[in-house]
C-alpha cells in the first residue's frame, strides 16, 4: 500500500546565500580529520544520541534503515574490544596486508597498536542489517552497504559539526564485534568509530585532498 503523501518544501534562498552557506560548510568540513590521539575527557551520552539521531535521517534502500549503532563507554568492554582488535591487526600487519597496502599506510603512520580504543570516551560500533523479521516473515533489506555508508557519513559529519573528533577504524575481520556487542545472525559489523575530543597534544599528518576539479565531471567527457 502506498504511503501517505505529505507536503515537502525547502526554505527559499538566493543563489548568493546558497553559495555563502556552501562555502561556510566547506570551510567547516575541511577541518575534519581522522583522529588517533584522543583525550579521555567525558562526552555526555545525550550528545552521542543526538549524533546518531542525525545519522538516522540518512536515506536508505526502500527506507529500511538497515543499521544499528552500539555506543560503548564501559571501560571493560572497551578493553575487550581493543584486545580483540589488536589481535586481528597484528595478524593483518604481519601476514595479511600486501606490501602495496603497507606502503600506502606509511604517510599515516599506523600500526597494530590501538590505544585510542580504550582512551576515547566512546566507541560507536555500526552494524549493517541484511535482513529482518517482519510479521513472522524474513524480509530482505535492499542496498544495505550503500545505506549504512550514507548513515555513517551523516554520523561523522554530525560529530564534527557538534565538536567531536572521530576515526573510521576497520579491524579486519570484525566478527569479534558481533560477539562482544551482541549482534544477531543478520547483522555484520560495518565500522568501529572512536568518538571524543582530540588530546591536547594531538597531531595529524599533513595530507592533501584531491581538488574538486579532480573528482567532478560535468556531463559527458570531452
Amino acid at each position: 500500500m502506498p504511503a501517505e503523501r505529505i507536503p515537502y518544501a525547502l526554505p527559499h534562498r538566493t543563489h548568493d546565500r546558497m553559495r555563502e552557506r556552501a562555502d561556510a560548510l566547506l570551510t567547516e568540513m575541511n577541518g575534519r580529520r581522522s583522529c588517533r590521539y584522543f583525550s579521555d575527557r567525558p562526552v555526555p551520552r545525550d550528545i552521542i544520541q543526538r549524533a546518531v539521531a542525525v545519522a538516522n535521517t540518512a536515506p536508505s534502500g526502500a527506507n529500511r534503515q538497515p543499521w544499528r549503532f552500539v555506543a560503548v563507554d564501559d571501560s571493560v568492554m572497551k578493553r575487550e574490544i581493543r584486545a580483540a582488535a589488536e589481535i586481528e591487526e597484528r595478524e593483518s600487519y604481519d601476514h595479511r596486508m600486501p606490501a602495496e597496502w603497507l606502503e600506502a599506510l606509511e604517510p599515516i603512520g599506523t600500526d597494530a597498536n590501538k590505544p585510542f580504543l580504550e582512551i576515547a570516551p566512546w566507541l560507536v560500533i555500526v552494524f549493517r542489517i541484511d535482513w529482518e523479521w517482519h510479521k513472522g516473515d524474513r524480509v530482505k533489506n535492499y542496498y544495505p552497504i550503500e545505506s549504512v555508508g550514507l548513515a555513517t557519513g551523516f554520523f561523522l559529519m554530525a560529530c564534527h559539526q557538534i565538536g567531536l573528533a572521530t576515526l573510521t577504524h576497520t579491524p579486519s575481520p570484525m566478527g569479534f564485534l558481533r560477539d562482544i556487542a551482541g549482534g544477531g545472525p543478520n547483522e555484520k559489523p560495518f565500522l568501529l568509530i572512536p568518538v571524543g575530543y582530540p588530546a591536547d597534544d594531538c597531531t595529524v599528518p599533513r595530507l592533501p585532498k584531491k581538488t574538486v576539479e579532480q573528482v567532478l565531471q560535468w556531463n559527458r567527457p570531452t
